[in-house]
Parts: C-alpha cells; sequence; structure tokens
C-alpha cells in the first residue's frame, strides 16, 4: 500500500519512510541523507510534509520532564499522551487542540490551534526547541533567542525537532455544554460576545440553516455558572456528535472533567473526526468576522454538496512570524469535506475570492489554492524567515517542493556540498542517549 496521510486523501511521494526509535538513530539519519523532511502523525492534507525522504519520530518512545514551570518532551509525541502525564502530575498546558492524536512537534510546526478567543495557539507555549541540524547534532533555540518568532512556526524547513519545552500551569477543570439554536442574526450582531461567552468557544453550523449549534468549555476556576440560554440557543443536558453516526466526542452535558478530557473535541481512544475527509482553513481579524462570515454564507449553495461540517474558532493574535494568528486576533473558518478532491479545489477558489478583501490566511496544513504572491502578501516576516532557513539549512537539506513553490525556500540540489560542520553547536548522538536518562516515560 501507498504511504498516505491519516485520512487517506494524498499519498506521499517519498521514496524513503524512516522511523527511528531513539533520537540518537535519528540523528544518524539526518546526517546520513541528502534531502529529508520531518513528519509527524500525518495529519497534514496537503504535501507540506512530503519529500524525498521522510522522517518521523513517533516510534521514539515517549518521554518527558518538568520542573512544574515547563515541560520538556520528545518531539514525536501525541498531544493526548502529554496532557494525560501532565494531568498526573497536576498540571496542565493552556490550550488543545480539537484532536489529542497529533503529535507536539507537528502541531506546532504548523502553527495548530484550539479555540478561545484569549488563548494563543499551541505553539505559544514552546519555551524551547531542540532540533537536529542537517549535520544531524543538536541545537536548541530558546524562546529569549532572537531566531525564536520564526522557529517556533517552521513547518519543518529548519529540521526534525528532538526537544519540545512547553510553558504548563496547574491543573483545573473544565466543563463542556453544547447549546442548540444559535441564529445568524444573534452571530453576526457580535461574533466577538458568542467566541467570549467562554474559555473556549465553537460554532458548528452547514452555512444553510438558519441556526448553528454553540460548543462552550467553560474553565471551572471558580463557582462559574452556565446559563441555560445563550443568544437565544438553549443548552442541551445530552450528548451531542459532530456528524451523525460518528460516536467519538470527550463528555459533554457540563459534565466536570479535567482540562485533558474536555479542551479536545475527540476522544484520545477514538478515531478522530470522521476520517476519511479533506479538511480547509482560513483565518481572518476577528474586526473583519461579521463580514467573512456574511461573504462565505453568500456561497451556501455551492458549498453544501461537498460539505460535511464547518467549525467557527477563535485564537488570540501573536508575534510568531509564520502563525496565522500573527499580529491580529483571528477568527478560524473550518470545512471538513467529504472525500471529494474535484468538487472541493472547486468550491474553495470561490470561497478564497469571497475572503481575499480580508487578507484570509490558510492554515498551513490544509487544502487551500493560494498562490506564493498572495501567501508573501499575508505574512510580513516571511523574509526574514526565508534568511533564517538560509543560515541555517544552506544547502537546503529540509526543503521540498511545497515550500519552494509557496515560500520561495530552495530545496537542496543533488550532489550539493554540505554544510560544515558548526563547532559551537552542541549534541551528539551519545549525549542525545545520555539526555533521555533523565526522562520520566510516561
Amino acid at each position: 500500500m501507498p504511504e498516505q496521510n491519516w485520512a487517506g486523501t494524498h499519498t506521499f511521494r517519498a521514496t524513503a519512510i524512516h522511523n527511528p526509535t531513539s533520537i540518537a538513530e535519528a540523528q544518524a539519519i539526518v546526517a546520513a541523507a541528502d534531502r529529508v523532511r520531518p513528519l509527524g502523525t500525518r495529519h497534514s492534507f496537503n504535501d507540506i510534509a512530503d519529500g524525498v525522504e521522510l522522517l518521523s519520530l513517533v516510534d521514539v518512545p515517549p518521554a518527558m520532564i518538568t520542573d512544574g514551570r515547563t515541560v520538556t518532551v520528545t518531539g514525536g509525541v501525541k498531544y493526548g499522551v502529554v496532557a494525560s502525564w501532565l494531568e498526573q502530575q497536576g498540571l496542565a498546558l493552556h490550550n488543545m487542540g480539537s484532536l489529542p492524536h497529533i503529535s507536539i512537534a507537528g502541531a506546532t510546526s504548523t502553527g495548530t490551534h484550539g479555540s478561545g478567543i484569549t488563548l494563543g495557539n499551541l505553539s505559544t507555549a514552546i519555551r524551547a526547541l531542540e532540533f537536529i541540524t542537517p549535520n544531524g547534532e543538536l541545537e536548541t533555540i530558546s524562546h529569549d533567542d532572537p531566531d525564536f518568532g520564526g522557529a517556533a512556526v517552521a513547518l519543518g524547513a529548519l529540521g526534525p525537532i528532538a526537544l519540545v519545552t512547553l510553558a504548563v500551569e496547574p491543573s483545573y477543570q473544565v466543563r463542556q455544554d453544547t447549546f442548540r439554536g444559535l441564529t445568524w442574526d444573534a452571530l453576526l450582531a457580535d461574533p466577538d460576545a458568542v467566541f467570549a461567552s467562554g474559555y473556549s468557544v465553537s460554532v458548528f453550523t452547514d452555512w444553510a440553516s438558519e441556526q448553528s449549534d454553540v460548543w462552550v468549555k467553560t474553565r471551572l476556576d471558580g463557582s462559574t455558572a452556565v446559563p441555560d440560554e445563550l443568544f437565544g440557543a438553549q443548552r442541551e443536558t445530552g450528548q451531542r456528535n459532530v456528524l451523525d453516526g460518528v460516536d467519538n466526542m470527550t463528555v459533554q452535558g457540563g459534565v466536570p472533567g479535567p482540562w485533558s478530557e474536555r479542551l479536545p473535541h475527540f476522544r484520545v481512544d477514538a478515531t478522530p473526526s470522521n476520517g476519511d475527509e479533506i479538511q480547509t482553513e482560513y483565518l481572518v481579524a476577528m474586526t473583519d468576522a461579521a463580514a467573512a462570515l456574511r461573504a462565505v454564507r453568500e456561497l451556501a449553495a455551492s458549498i453544501a454538496p461537498a460539505l460535511l461540517m464547518s467549525e467557527l474558532r477563535t485564537v488570540a493574535a501573536d508575534d510568531l512570524w509564520l502563525s496565522t494568528a500573527t499580529g491580529r486576533d483571528s477568527l478560524c473558518i473550518h470545512f471538513t469535506w467529504a472525500n471529494l478532491p474535484e468538487a472541493v479545489n472547486a468550491v474553495i477558489l470561490h470561497i478564497e475570492a469571497a475572503l481575499a478583501p480580508f487578507a484570509a490566511r490558510p492554515h498551513w496544513g490544509k487544502v487551500h489554492a493560494l498562490d506564493a504572491a498572495t501567501v508573501e502578501s499575508l505574512y510580513p516576516r516571511l523574509p526574514e524567515f526565508r534568511a533564517l532557513v538560509a543560515r541555517r539549512d544552506p544547502a537546503g537539506k529540509f526543503g521540498n517542493r511545497h515550500l519552494s513553490t509557496l515560500l520561495g525556500i530552495a530545496s537542496r540540489r543533488p550532489g550539493a556540498p554540505r554544510p560544515p560542520t558548526s563547532g559551537d553547536r552542541k549534541g551528539s548522538p551519545r549525549e542525545s542517549e545520555d539526555l533521555r536518562e533523565r526522562f520520566v516515560a510516561p
């Protein structure tokens, strides 16, 4: 069987996929490769993770260590594993994506987010990253490094991430409530108020219906009350699924539980989402939220034939160079499509045209049709990112067609000379194994 992404909607062109079981083995593979790309849990829907050779760290045994303020974990470990372990230590992350099945390094490298009008995306929790350099050495970029803003969302262009250090906080409880019957008039009248009604808020819509569902995750730091009515929508006491017949959601109905089991939409022990699907997502400034939603809703008839469900979420602004929320609080307009590539490719052209006046940024790991000139206009610090990649991977070992075409980042030419070893870069295969002895396996 050809190697495919998680949903089976992208077939990798790579001639080899490496699955090392240690950081040291991964370093040796990188050092020997002519061109190689890091591969996470295969939750991207385009070819951003593809390349001549691929290196996945998901088979490296998960390991983690905490000092109570941060947690350092192996890059291939999944969010669900880290979250469960942190909860056992009485600690928590500030945010989670809807899927706990995604790897720490892969999710943060593409700017993946959960939902919360005051919550930064998953990458904003990073305090340090340890990359495997083109020569197979280890190099750390910390939060106070001038290059950090480019490294936190680097799209794999700086190499595989061996270790990630994330900020943590004391554990907290969350309840999840669903509300039915939010009208478009109520949502468009004040999107900020709707999305500020909980710690994490999502609106599910098919665009054509007059009413939508609202999922509100409330952080229980005190005696937070949850109303029975929310902007005219009525609270339900039972369990709701995103799609009929897909019973894989985390506990709802207002039942309190640990953050690790409420912030994600999907249970870690179940198949995430629908599975056989294509995803697209665009982020616009919250100041344009109402106008952007009106523009997309005018396309409801064109959207309907291929759509499974849309989710509207929010993410707070940050200063990471290639974050989709860089410089602006954002509304995330997400589409889960049926596996109908031709229909999806046709309708997203109309969606992108409707959202063009709002400088919509596509999620890096999802299907879109924007060209390089448009992407360049959306990221003021993209030239700095190119310069960062050129300094740290001068021969383009970690490049691929996607980065070259969309971002103008050159890939390695076959036979090109390898960069010299830098004496001030730290690490070696032996040292990386010693480092892992400090960790606690979950």
